[in-house]
């Protein structure tokens, strides 16, 4: 693994601590990252080059629940995050029980939030937290025509027709 992986974000909060006090900046991306797909990896290859230091939040797996639907994540949180941390340019992998990473952003204070180009700069949830401190938010990634919703449906539908 390439990354570190701690678990509980409030834990993060020191080692963040000594990045910033070594001068380097720090951006943070979230989300499920259920079912890794290239557009995961897109966004995470975009968000590295926003900061010196990559963090990558995950909803834990009742967040997801809430989030998605009662038959999701199909992957669990301890997968996810193995998974994600072995993402090359992910330095600290996370996660969070909340609806919104807003509690995150106000523990770990990230210079940059990493959101995907299916999101609006303008309309983010957690702009206000994000503000706060003065950080800014980056769309990163490739168009979103990749979904993990998307590859879940398209397997239950079956394949498409020749």
């Amino acid at each position: 693994m390439s990354a570190r992986v701690v678990a509980d974000y409030h834990a993060l909060v020191r080692a963040l601590t000594r990045e910033r006090a070594a001068g380097r900046s720090v951006a943070l991306a979230n989300g499920c990252f259920d079912l890794l797909h290239v557009g995961h990896v897109r966004l995470v290859s975009a968000a590295r080059r926003e900061a010196d230091i990559l963090v990558v939040a995950l909803n834990d797996d009742a967040s997801v629940r809430s989030n998605k639907g009662a038959d999701r994540p199909l992957v669990p949180l301890a997968e996810r995050m193995e998974v994600v941390a072995a993402l090359a340019g992910v330095d600290y992998v996370t996660s969070f029980p909340e609806h919104t990473a807003d509690a995150v952003i106000r523990a770990l204070r990230p210079d940059v939030l990493v959101k995907g180009t299916d999101r609006d700069p303008d309309t983010i949830p957690e702009a206000a937290s994000l503000a706060a401190h003065g950080g800014r938010v980056a769309i990163c990634g490739d168009p979103k025509r990749h979904s993990s919703s998307l590859l879940i449906a398209r397997k239950r539908r079956g394949p498409d027709p020749p």
